[in-house]
């Protein structure tokens, strides 16, 4: 089974939504750089409802142990490169990433990848949510940028079109 490795976002937005044990559920156990631990300490001091790390025992903090690759890393935060450092350590890793640039990069170095809505749309496939559409709502509702023709596009994957 691959390793995954999640950035902050979609730990938020699940959590906020109420399934962030669908996570559990779909992965088994999931990988946290510690600048994702940091950025989830950080909206807590300021009042944003994230998730307890250290009270989900299916979570992982790993430190990435190889700087090499940061200098090929830009112009994004500290969560999601060091999600991408460590799927670059890893020989099966799926990154879990909601920002377009980081998801780009992603591509380009050859990591597969998946976000929020991947693992809703997942969750909806093996029947552990009932509908995809009221989640997406309630992500949107909360300011998850979401196109329009990506929300049409997930909701037909999902077979709510």
């Amino acid at each position: 089974m691959p390793e995954i490795i999640c950035n902050t976002s979609p730990l938020q937005y699940l959590h906020q939504v109420g399934l962030l044990d669908v996570v559990r559920t779909l992965v088994g156990r999931l990988i946290v750089p510690p600048a994702v631990v940091a950025e989830l300490e950080e909206g807590r001091i300021r009042g944003v409802d994230v998730p307890d790390l250290s009270t989900l025992g299916w979570v992982s903090i790993r430190v990435p142990q190889s700087r090499a690759a940061v200098p090929l890393i830009t112009d994004i935060g500290p969560g999601e490169t060091q999600v991408l450092m460590l799927a670059l350590e890893s020989s099966d890793a799926i990154v879990v990433l909601d920002d377009a640039l980081a998801r780009q990069m992603a591509e380009v170095i050859g990591i597969r990848l998946t976000g929020t809505l991947g693992l809703l749309l997942d969750a909806r496939r093996a029947g552990l949510i009932p509908a995809l559409r009221p989640v997406i709502d309630q992500l949107q509702a909360l300011r998850f940028r979401l196109a329009p023709h990506t929300r049409a596009a997930v909701l037909k994957l999902a077979g709510e079109e």
